[in-house]
């Protein structure tokens, strides 16, 4: 850690455990829900008939909520890491290099695993 880096309260640190539980709570109730809503679309097109449209349309939506599924599904397991950092005390500090994430960062992306920098490396490469 730098001599400008601040290490995380515990206030801050305890604040960014209830809102991770939050967000985790959340995206699970809203991937139930976006189960729920599949199946009853699917169950509902078994009785209708068709246009090519609807089915385009349809295979669009579907694409949108796998794609979104998949990220929800990313999100949970980045959330449930920063709370396992908050518990091995941590949080805060970057699983690839072992820097300092700044707060503000962990302000607007609670479950930050890494730095900036770091995310913007692995998106390149994932790209």
């Amino acid at each position: 850690m730098s001599a400008h880096d601040t290490p995380l309260s515990p206030t801050f640190i305890a604040a960014q455990g209830a809102r991770l539980t939050l967000m985790r709570e959340e995206l699970i109730a809203s991937g139930g829900a976006a189960i729920r809503e599949e199946t009853e679309l699917q169950q509902d097109s078994l009785h209708e008939s068709q246009g090519s449209g609807d089915d385009a349309q349809k295979t669009t939506m579907q694409d949108n909520d796998a794609a979104l599924f998949v990220r929800n599904r990313q999100r949970l397991v980045a959330i449930d890491r920063a709370l396992q950092k908050i518990e091995e005390g941590t949080y805060g500090v970057s699983d690839e290099s072992g820097e300092p994430i700044p707060q503000a960062r962990l302000e607007a992306v609670p479950e930050s695993l890494c730095t900036v920098a770091e995310e913007s490396v692995r998106e390149q490469q994932d790209a």
